[in-house]
């Protein structure tokens, strides 16, 4: 499938380490390339640069290889990807702000308190923490810390 998919197969100095992984099995530590693993299960142990389904068609494959080769992370939609990444069919809709809210958010991930928002924004404190309690049901979000991090991490703020 590799060599149909129009790539080489060599023994020394590959661009992509393809390996089949079985149950309960570690993906290689040290390899001397980056690592795709074919699965059917989790992936415990290292985090390799790929993680496909054995299911892949050759498409799939030469499109992984490339990437990978890159220096992309690949990974299936399912499958579990390391902290902070998620696979493309797993991503979550980023929250739809007004541009109040985004203003309000960014001033308070700048470290702001309620009073210094309303006051910069020329708004009352009421107003302000009437910003806030939509903002923290729209990011699900419990703290002011978490709905910064959460509008970090979803593209609708930047600091």
């Amino acid at each position: 499938m590799v060599e149909a998919a129009g790539h080489h197969v060599v023994t020394e100095a590959p661009d992509v380490v393809l390996c089949d992984l079985q149950r309960d099995t570690a993906p290689p530590a040290e390899a001397e390339a980056p690592v795709i693993a074919l699965t059917s299960h989790a992936v415990s142990g290292g985090q390799p640069a790929g993680v496909l389904p054995r299911e892949i068609s050759a498409v799939q494959l030469d499109a992984a290889l490339r990437a990978v080769a890159a220096g992309l992370l690949v990974r299936a939609p399912g499958v579990a990807p390391p902290d902070g990444f998620r696979a493309a069919g797993d991503e979550v809709a980023p929250a739809l702000l007004t541009p109040r809210e985004a203003e309000i958010l960014t001033l308070v991930g700048a470290g702001m308190s309620n009073k210094a928002v309303a006051r910069q924004l020329g708004i009352s404190v009421h107003t302000v923490k009437f910003h806030m309690e939509a903002l923290f049901a729209k990011l699900d979000a419990t703290s002011r810390a978490e709905a910064v991090a959460k509008g970090l991490r979803g593209g609708v703020i930047e600091l």
